[in-house]
């Protein structure tokens, strides 16, 4: 759909209809992510960093840093929750949800 501007500012479609447009303040979206001294990740917040981060709100390197994750931490959850869903991201499922090799190494490293 085309859109041309009239002088005070509105948007019409070609056919003449008037057109909403929505401007997205990245403040305003930041503010609707976990706040960065999250201690407690739950599932939802988990999936909320992975999407910012899917959609360009944060850069990876950003979300790493506000939330204070490594790499490879965030990878596992972007990871779990492209093989999994949400449900995937759950601590207590993290040991069903992880290859076996993965699995063993970590028990050995205890």
């Amino acid at each position: 759909m085309s859109q041309n501007t009239a002088k005070n500012g509105a948007a019409f479609s070609v056919d003449g209809e008037q057109v909403k447009i929505v401007r997205i303040s990245r403040d305003k979206e930041l503010g609707k992510l976990p706040p960065p001294d999250t201690e407690r990740w739950v599932t939802r917040r988990k999936a909320q960093v992975v999407a910012a981060v899917r959609s360009g709100l944060l850069t990876f390197e950003e979300a790493c840093e506000r939330y204070r994750l490594s790499d490879e931490e965030f990878h596992s959850w972007m990871n779990l929750l492209d093989r999994h869903g949400v449900r995937g991201l759950r601590a207590t499922r993290m040991q069903e949800y992880r290859p076996a090799d993965e699995r063993h190494h970590g028990a050995a490293a205890e």
